[in-house]
Formats: C-alpha cells, structure tokens, sequence
C-alpha cells in the first residue's frame, strides 16, 4: 500500500474496523465475534465484505459465504450483491464499499471491514489509478501476444514495470503493457496519482490473520471436501447451465473449474477434490504472502490462535 502515514488515523474521525487475511484463516467467524462483542456494548455494527469471491450471489457454497445462521444476526453487506453474468472489479467494489461505510457512519453504525482481497483493500483505502480507458484495437493486439512476447515487449517498452512482474505473469503484464502503448505513460506513472482512498478519512483498525500455514493448509483441504458435501457440484451444474462467458472471475473462481472437470467427465471426483484442495492452498499461500509484506508495516499481523476479538481491538473498545 502506498501511504502508511494515512492509516495511523487520530482524533475525530469515524472508526473502521479491518479484517484481514488468507481463506480459512478464520476472518468470517472474528468477524461476527467482533460485532456481537461491540453490540453487548451497546455499539452498532455492520460486517462488509471484502472478499472477491463472496460478492458473487452465484458462489454461496464455493466462496464459504457466511450462512444467516453464522451471521448470528449481525448485519452483512455486499455478500452475493453481484450477478455472475457481472464481473466485479476492485474499482466497482471500492465505490459500493464507500457507499455501505459512508451510511455506516452517518448512523452511527461501527463498520467491519472482511476479507482478503488485497487489490480490494488496497483500492479501498489508497485509491486507484486515473488510466484512461485503453483504445480497444491496442487491448485486442496486446491480449493476442503470447505471453513471452508481451514481456519482451513490456521489458523494451517500460523496462521498470517489466522488471516489478514475473514474466509468467499474463494478466499484469498484458495490463501494463496495453496501458504504456495505449496512453503512452507507465502504470506506475499513473500509479502515483492514485485518488479516491478513504484510508486517510477513518480510524482504521486493521488486523491480518497469519494462522500456521501447516495448520491453515489442513483446514484449506477439510474446507473444499465439505464444500462438496454442502452442494458444490450442484452449484456448479448451475453455472454452467447458465452458459457464461468462461472468461468471467465467477467462472474462473476456485472449485469452479475443478468441478466442471468432473461434470464433463474430464476427471473422477477424487481428483477433482484433489485439484480444488490444491487451488485452495495455493491461494491461500499467495494471500498469506502478500498480506505478510505488502500493507503498512504497522498493522498488526497476529498468528496465535485462538484469535480474542477484545485483545485484537482493543483500541476500538476505547473509542
């Protein structure tokens, strides 16, 4: 995140409180703890989600959704708010999310940031970048390269940018390299003009959770075998039928390609459990690492388990 001085916010400024961390770390379940803690207190809350697989309405179960009955009656935004016939960006989930906390705050409501998309959080709290739209015939060029020659290309042509990304990295840097030909600036040149961040508007209260990655990694294979016992194959079925672009993030989610392996006879549903309790763990390891490093210095990061919502927030209670 690019200004850490924004989130050490004082004074009058209305609080928000931020749970972070990889998938089956247990931010969901802290999440709830925190609220009902707050509202013995008399404090309203309300938990929203930042997570880009939970906004999808059409990934209850392969999202691990919180149930109403996990909800234990808090009040819950943005979870299933999108169709899967729509993508989300981080830009459109940033703006609804500054929506939900601005009439938080305006009710004098505590709200709870969840989740662990950090391009959500980051988008969130620092803003984006002006790009302008990119001319559609450089887009179509750039998303035709082979990835090898988009580097090559990127490496000649905003040699910086080349050199910040894996050059197996397709999406970023078929995105930088599309930006650099179709503005004629750097994405990190308009990078440094981010605007729209609400990180120094808030009180932030952020906590990552850095469970043991033995520990977590276990949790990530029991959690995809329950969610084919909880209907994982049917809501699948179900997304198929409805004959989506497969380019789509809901088609591309976790469990998704997996399982339609398996409807399409591709694989027995051994291996498809097999493949998704990998998927799961890869992600959870590119989560783990990139909220280990990434934001401010000073959020605290926390790996004892269990997790107390009072000694996490305690500043919050002070408030």
């Amino acid at each position: 995140m690019s200004n850490e001085t924004s989130f050490n916010s004082i004074g009058d400024k209305p609080p928000l409180a931020l749970i972070a961390g990889p998938t089956a770390s247990g931010k969901s379940d802290l999440a709830v703890r925190l609220a009902l803690a707050l509202e013995a207190e008399g404090r309203r809350t309300v938990v929203i989600n930042a997570d880009s697989a939970q906004v999808y309405a059409d990934l209850s179960v392969l999202s691990a959704r919180p149930s109403d009955e996990e909800m234990q009656g808090i009040e819950h935004r943005l979870f299933g708010a999108w169709d899967g016939a729509e993508a989300c960006s981080a830009a459109e989930w940033a703006e609804a999310a500054k929506r939900e906390i601005a009439a938080a705050h305006d009710a004098g409501v505590v709200p709870i940031l969840v989740g662990g998309t950090g391009l959500y959080v980051r988008t969130l709290l620092d803003g984006i970048a002006p790009v302008p739209e990119i001319d559609p015939q450089v887009r179509a060029e750039v998303r035709a390269l082979p990835v090898g020659e988009a580097y090559a290309a990127l490496s000649r042509e905003d040699p910086e940018r080349a050199a910040a990304l894996s050059p197996a990295d397709a999406a970023r840097v078929s995105r930088a390299l599309e930006v650099i030909r179709s503005t004629g600036r750097g994405l990190k040149a308009w990078q440094s003009e981010l605007s729209g961040g609400i990180g120094g508007d808030v009180m932030l209260h952020p906590v990552i959770l850095l469970p043991d990655r033995t520990k977590l990694y276990a949790r990530c294979d029991l959690r995809f075998a329950r969610m084919l016992e909880l209907g994982a194959i049917a809501e699948v079925e179900a997304l198929l039928a409805r004959r989506l672009d497969p380019a789509l993030p809901v088609m591309r989610a976790i469990g998704v390609p997996e399982i339609a392996g398996y409807l399409h006879d591709e694989w027995p549903l051994d291996e498809a459990m097999s493949r998704g309790a990998q998927a799961t763990r890869n992600y959870a390891k590119r989560q783990f690492t990139w909220l280990r490093h990434q934001p401010p210095a000073d959020w605290h990061r926390e790996s004892n388990e269990p997790f107390s919502e009072k000694a996490l927030f305690e500043t919050l209670f002070q408030t």
